[in-house]
């Protein structure tokens, strides 16, 4: 099975905060560190990796823009930015995928109800299962909900979120997620 691993808006403003807008996300080093286990594991597998950036954050330029300089990018990964919540509207990322022949994607970045739970679905619109990863997203505190229940409660919505025949699962980094459990539920 041809899989990827998409890595959303794990930049640096967001991340850090950026003593404006941004106020930074929830356990930053646990997501940093996370983020890096399963890009390592992605490189290990050679399972390609897309990171996607979002032009809204810090102006679509800068240091605060690039993805946070904790995490590994590799060489080899493609990066496509976007000007929409939805990284797959406006960007060549369906394409990419679809080109690669990928079947199914994990998914992990920031914010979790933002980016992050419209990548899932659209995923699963666009025809691949999606394992999220349930401790490689985050977000910040929002007036009504900590960003803890924020994360508890997409973990809890996204697993098991289905279009009749893509689906996704949620399961941590310390999980074999390039190793896709989905035709397990069907």
């Amino acid at each position: 099975m041809n899989q990827a691993l998409l890595v959303i808006d794990a930049q640096t403003a967001i991340i850090d905060g950026d003593g404006n807008v941004e106020t930074g996300v929830f356990e930053k080093e646990r997501l940093i560190n996370n983020i890096n286990k399963v890009v390592q594991n992605a490189i290990d597998g050679k399972i390609p990796v897309v990171f996607i950036r979002d032009t809204d954050v810090a102006g679509g330029e800068g240091g605060g823009f690039e993805v946070h300089p904790n995490i590994n990018v590799p060489q080899e990964a493609v990066v496509f930015n976007k000007a929409a919540t939805n990284s797959f509207y406006g960007t060549p990322l369906l394409e990419h995928l679809k080109e690669l022949k990928i079947e199914h994607v994990v998914i992990m970045g920031c914010k979790t109800e933002y980016c992050i739970d419209t990548a899932v679905r659209a995923a699963t619109v666009n025809g691949f299962d999606v394992t999220l990863v349930g401790d490689g997203h985050s977000t910040s505190d929002s007036s009504n909900l900590t960003a803890q229940q924020i994360i508890q409660h997409h973990n809890r919505v996204l697993h098991g979120h289905d279009n009749v025949d893509y689906f996704s699962l949620v399961r941590n980094s310390d999980d074999d997620l390039f190793q896709p459990i989905h035709n397990n539920y069907r």
